[in-house]
């Protein structure tokens, strides 16, 4: 079991963390937002989570902005993005995410042209265009017409608008099922499933019943030598070993090639880490 953690990239780094709020910098903006989680106790003094350019009021149920944008750009490497406050009190970024993108980044630059790759609840789509970038076909899907929209906005900024990203508002079930009749085959898979969550037509995702559906589908459309798959998943009460004895189960990886653990975010005040999340991954 592996700690995948970063301290951050250029635009982004956990300041500081404790008594049930996280204090992070996105590009030049300071954002202070609770985390149920975080119980332990802050090390910054006061003075500097006051700084912060926008802070989530949780007993309002609002944010509470000082002089921030409606949204502002971010970058990691050659890719562009927009940041922006959200009713579900983050940003559309997810920075613990980078070992992932580069990950990405490593097996892609090594596999040649022609790769197909399926991003399942793909959001606002920065590993979409990070395989894009990468020289992939990207099919990225979501259930949320906004977070497509989002997604879009973030290809157009970053200079990828000519690159073959197919959008797809959809529900994964359905999608994976029509995708396994046609007999469309993807050489990686990349999936955030949320613990529930909505389709378009309002479809109803619980992450126990079914999320071995969605897999059961996923292999019949996985080709028979994965460049790679990776599993990100939130928010739920089970272990990354449940990642990996699914992967194994449903889609036939061989268990000693699954690298899995938790995703975590390292302060830059101190060496002190914030898990955010569970993953699993394949090949090592």
């Amino acid at each position: 079991m592996k700690l995948l953690s970063t301290k951050g990239f250029s635009d982004y780094q956990l300041l500081d963390s404790g008594d049930g709020k996280r204090l992070e910098r996105f590009g030049k903006y300071i954002i202070n937002r609770p985390d149920p989680q975080v119980i332990w106790k802050t090390h910054l003094p006061e003075s500097d989570w006051n700084k912060a350019d926008a802070a989530y009021l949780d007993d309002e149920k609002k944010w509470s902005v000082n002089n921030l944008p409606q949204k502002w750009p971010l970058s990691y490497r050659n890719i562009k993005f927009y940041a922006k406050l959200t009713n579900f009190k983050h940003t559309g970024v997810f920075p613990e995410q980078i070992l992932n993108w580069e990950f990405i980044e490593e097996r892609l630059r090594s596999a040649g042209n022609n790769i197909n790759v399926l991003n399942l609840f793909g959001y606002t789509g920065i590993s979409s265009l990070v395989c894009a970038y990468n020289g992939a076909k990207v099919t990225h899907l979501d259930g949320s017409k906004p977070a497509i929209s989002w997604a879009k906005e973030n290809q157009l900024f970053s200079g990828l608008g000519d690159k073959p990203i197919r959008w797809i508002l959809d529900d994964a079930v359905e999608f994976t099922e029509r995708e396994a009749r046609r007999g469309n085959v993807y050489d990686a898979i990349i999936m955030n499933p949320p613990i529930y969550g909505h389709g378009p037509k309002g479809e109803i995702w619980d992450f126990n019943k079914n999320f071995p559906e969605l897999l059961e589908n996923c292999k019949s459309i996985l080709g028979s030598d994965p460049l790679f798959v990776i599993v990100n998943a939130y928010a739920i009460s089970s272990s990354s070993v449940m990642l990996t004895n699914m992967l194994q189960d449903y889609l036939d990886l061989p268990i000693d090639k699954i690298e899995y653990g938790e995703l975590a975010l390292q302060e830059t005040s101190r060496q002190r880490y914030l898990s955010t999340g569970i993953f699993a991954r394949y090949p090592l």
